[in-house]
């Protein structure tokens, strides 16, 4: 069959090459003559797959020849939507698993298995529920679409602006408080956009400059704003893509992962927060002049409004309301606040303004459906999920650190490249059996893998959130990628309490959660000087050692381990009682930047 696919494909190819050529140069702005058919090809593609889908269960395991051929140009269309998209990268990831699922008995033996025939593949990845059309492609018709819109709509609403104005109004005069301000409004832009690049394209615009006007230096400027932009995945009431995906291959309502997700989000963000506080302290870099800002309640009480939609779809969807639901009314509130000033009213041009950017938005989670498809349908016909569960656990010999740190390797190496919502659906495919094996419970497995999933953004090689910010800042991109990774260090150390502290997860009794909660706080504040190198001035080597002990026994929550670290922290801050001068033991030498 693939040769007669490949007799049929060269004479339109030859035909198409020169007419493709001559469009482009006559007609620069309208899709060429090879686009219009591959999106006549796409279409039919998808409306066999709707109108036969019945039947095709029904012959399932003995289809014919044109479900044969729909299949695999379906597949081969879902590789170049992805490539269009969204580059190389994951769509050679994708065409390796093919050839992975094909050539299995060639394999070494950790990775051989029987291998599949092509038609056998391609039928299993595009005409099933467990590839192209599996739950990536679920959650996205269901969830995500909607909220992607709702985003948009928000943003052309005006609240854009004013989830900026606050933050400056509130923190904009303290020590870093440019810095400040780029974590909060990160916070609130982010909850609703759900994508770290995104969030520092937009936020980042306005506030990288504003950093380094401050004195902070670009590359911290930089890295900054995509350690806070990749919190907004962790921030309810949107979370992503990411979030509808745990609701749906945990089978719990999104109503109980807004719950659970509230407490760590607002742990991440105050680590950056804090952070950007001891660096700013460090540099002695203070914040944007009194006089250049409105008070933080004129802006509160020229914009509150903005808020109601946020307000409106967290209200509906803990009351039990369906998502799209909540986002069909949250994204009408936008509409309605926007006509509050007139400088904001969105008419119908703005409303159709912002059907387009959400349209383009869903395109980069849309772009990855297929191959997350080929990927994880290619995992599981093959069996390779569950030999590398075994991995997993062999190599950890059931000790459940080794186990993270297996699992955030691959992780980072699965996330190469891939968006984030992708990467967490791989590796939750992958790791999430062999975590469970070793005790955790599902959802704090989930959890997880789901944080370490957003490390491929801010770690290098490949730190897509922390190149976007270091283009904005005008900073070597590597060294940017390195000072993201400082500031999101939360990012790890997050799943090692998930793991360790059932009760971060609301996993206990209320005193378990309170002292889980309190030990948690206290823990990301030592932390924060310890990974900055300053308390009430820059840390000796010997103050640094002490501050790291204090962090470890803050973050084991019992009243002893607390009352531990409290007293080492006040040690360090007893020996820099004199903060005009450096300690005796400075030939200790300090931390390094």
């Amino acid at each position: 069959m693939l040769g007669w696919i490949f007799l049929l494909t060269l004479p339109f190819a030859a035909l198409l090459v020169p007419l493709d050529q001559w469009m482009a140069k006559r007609f620069t702005s309208t899709p060429t003559a090879s686009d219009i058919l591959l999106c006549l090809m796409v279409t039919a593609s998808v409306m066999y797959w709707i109108s036969q889908f019945e039947q095709l269960n029904y012959r399932a395991g003995a289809e014919h020849e044109l479900d044969y051929l729909i299949s695999i140009v379906g597949l081969i269309l879902s590789l170049e939507v992805c490539r269009r998209v969204l580059g190389w990268s994951i769509t050679l990831i994708g065409i390796g698993m093919i050839a992975f699922g094909l050539y299995g008995p060639y394999l070494p033996e950790l990775f051989a298995h029987r291998g599949f025939s092509i038609e056998r593949l391609a039928t299993s990845l595009f005409l099933t529920t467990n590839g192209v059309f599996g739950v990536m492609a679920s959650v996205l018709a269901t969830y995500v679409i909607l909220f992607i819109f709702f985003g948009a709509f928000l943003q052309k609403s005006g609240a854009g602006k004013f989830f900026i104005e606050l933050p400056l109004a509130l923190a904009g005069r303290s020590a870093g408080g440019p810095a400040k301000v780029a974590v909060m409004s990160s916070a609130l832009f982010g909850s609703v956009s759900g994508s770290a690049i995104a969030n520092t394209v937009s936020s980042g615009a306005f506030t990288i400059p504003m950093m380094k006007r401050a004195g902070f230096k670009p590359h911290v400027a930089g890295a900054i704003e995509p350690a806070a932009s990749i919190g907004g995945m962790f921030l309810p009431p949107i979370m992503g893509a990411g979030g509808f995906l745990m609701a749906e291959l945990t089978g719990t309502p999104y109503s109980t992962i807004m719950i659970l997700s509230i407490g760590p989000a607002f742990i991440y963000f105050l680590s950056i927060f804090m952070m950007v506080h001891f660096e700013a302290k460090k540099h002695n870099l203070i914040g944007t002049p009194g006089e250049v800002l409105p008070h933080w309640k004129e802006v509160l009480k020229s914009g509150w409004y903005f808020a109601l939609p946020l307000v409106i779809i967290t209200v509906l969807l803990l009351s039990g309301r369906s998502a799209g639901n909540a986002a069909f009314w949250a994204t009408l509130s936008c509409i309605a606040v926007s006509w509050i000033k007139k400088e904001t009213r969105m008419g119908p041009r703005e409303i159709w303004d912002a059907i387009q950017i959400g349209a383009r938005n869903t395109l980069i989670v849309g772009a990855t459906m297929g191959v997350i498809g080929v990927i994880v349908g290619t995992i599981s016909l093959t069996g390779m999920g569950l030999k590398f569960s075994d991995l997993i656990i062999s190599m950890a010999g059931g000790n459940l650190l080794l186990a993270l740190v297996l699992v955030a390797i691959a992780s980072l190496v699965l996330g190469m490249g891939v968006p984030v919502t992708a990467a967490y659906l791989i590796v939750a495919v992958l790791a999430v059996p062999a975590l469970g094996d070793l005790g955790v419970t599902v959802i704090a497995a989930h959890m997880i893998v789901y944080w370490l999933s957003q490390d491929s953004n801010i770690t290098p090689p490949v730190c897509v959130a922390a190149y976007a910010g270091a283009a904005i800042a005008g900073s070597d991109p590597w060294k940017t990628g390195w000072t993201a990774f400082k500031f999101a260090k939360m990012l790890y150390i997050m799943p090692l309490l998930f793991a360790f502290v059932p009760a971060m997860l609301l996993d206990g009794s209320t005193t378990d959660i309170l002292i889980a909660y309190t030990s948690a706080v206290m823990g990301t504040i030592a932390f924060c000087s310890f990974a900055i190198g300053y308390a009430r001035r820059k840390t000796t080597l010997l103050e640094w050692i002490i501050l790291g002990v204090a962090t470890v026994a803050l973050y084991w929550p019992t009243l002893i381990s607390d009352a531990i670290g409290l007293a080492l922290v006040a040690v360090v801050y007893w020996m820099q009682r004199d903060v005009t001068k450096q300690s005796g033991v400075e030939a200790l030498t300090t931390k390094p930047e």
